[in-house]
């Protein structure tokens, strides 16, 4: 939260923070809240809640894009917000999946791969060129989070939490694959990423 609120004046040109900025602090919690039972002793219980909890953060995500639309308060920065708390709600899962033995250790790539594929950016700035925008992205980051959501639930054993969890690395990888392609097709006619007038905020998926 001290990041986003060091960000907000930059990126959000509104004299308030916003019903749907709000909503995404909650979810922003909430995972947090998700991450904490990584520490915990594994019960039945605390799947139950962890599998709950997951599935109400998902169905804020849409609360949240709703009332940016209808209180006309959408920013780069609420963009941004958003995409941040997804990335880390997948993060929390996976690490959850793997913890708790629901797949191998393979299955941290589902979290991680957002993260490696900005550092990727890094060092090859066509990967950091803007995208158009996708609902297959969208759907993705679906399938992720309810797909891991459910994988931690305690009637979810291997192997059968080992192929859904097989599966949702597959399609994650399938989209960010589909991305890069694209990406390295277009590489020598996109503007610069530095340029203001492009600037996009990070993909989740």
């Amino acid at each position: 939260m001290l990041v986003a609120v060091s960000r907000v004046a930059a990126h959000h040109p509104h004299p308030r923070f916003g019903p749907a900025n709000t909503v995404t602090s909650a979810r922003l919690a909430l995972v947090a809240l998700l991450a904490a039972a990584l520490g915990e002793t594994y019960s039945a219980a605390l799947a139950w809640t962890a599998t709950a909890l997951a599935i109400v953060i998902s169905v804020l995500d849409g609360l949240d894009g709703w009332l940016a639309r209808r209180s006309k308060m959408i920013s780069a920065f609420g963009a941004r917000f958003d995409m941040e708390t997804d990335a880390l709600l997948i993060m929390a899962l996976s690490a959850l999946a793997w913890r708790w033995e629901r797949a191998g250790g393979w299955v941290l790539a589902c979290g991680l791969m957002r993260y490696a594929f900005v550092a990727a950016g890094w060092l090859w700035p066509w990967l950091d060129h803007p995208l158009p925008p996708s609902l297959r992205r969208k759907a993705v980051c679906v399938v992720q989070i309810v797909g891991l959501a459910i994988i931690l639930a305690p009637v979810v054993t291997p192997p059968l939490s080992v192929w859904l969890a097989a599966a949702t690395l597959v399609i994650l990888a399938w989209s960010f694959a589909v991305d890069v392609l694209w990406l390295a097709s277009a590489a020598p006619f996109a503007p610069s990423a530095s340029d203001p007038t492009t600037r996009r905020p990070p993909r989740t998926l």
